[in-house]
């Protein structure tokens, strides 16, 4: 993935969408621009979920943070139902970022694979709540890559030092 050169000039970036190798590599390279990475907690704040987001926020820093209110908007409502995070406490945060000189970055994974239908209507969901955020804050889309695959562990091998007990060479 190519940065664009864009990025620089924000003093705070959010990265929400698409999960999967694509976004690590992101991170590490944000990392290497300059930003301190952050990653919030994988649950939300029970009574204010952008309560870390504003804490994190309020601080010094040139902070990339791996955020999950976004993706509460989206997957909320196909999993459950319903959103645990407002449409308020999502512009709150928008307008946070954009006084910060920041962007929201919304990754997608745009490749010819087949989707499931929840991801179909998981990325439809993410592209109607960046149209709307991005009337409060810059919104830069990024192509992560690849969908992401199921991790497999590596095969396994015997190890080295149990092949001949009998013997131990160094050297």
């Amino acid at each position: 993935m190519i940065l664009p050169s864009t990025l620089t000039q924000y003093r705070t970036l959010i990265i929400e969408g698409h999960e999967g190798p694509g976004r690590t590599h992101l991170m590490t390279e944000l990392a290497h621009l300059g930003f301190e990475v952050r990653h919030m907690p994988p649950f939300l704040h029970h009574l204010d979920p952008a309560l870390p987001y504003r804490e994190l926020l309020a601080g010094p820093g040139r902070p990339a943070v791996d955020g999950n209110l976004v993706a509460e908007l989206v997957y909320g409502p196909l999993r459950r139902g319903r959103s645990r995070v407002t449409w308020i406490q999502a512009l709150d945060l928008a307008e946070t970022v954009a006084e910060r000189d920041g962007a929201m970055l919304h990754l997608t994974a745009t490749s010819g694979h087949a989707h499931s239908a929840e991801a179909v209507e998981a990325a439809t969901a993410y592209a109607r709540a960046f149209r709307t955020l991005a009337q409060h804050v810059p919104v830069v889309t990024l192509d992560a890559g690849e969908p992401s695959r199921p991790i497999r562990a590596p095969a396994s091998r015997p190890s080295q030092l149990w092949r001949n007990t009998e013997q131990l060479t160094i050297g």
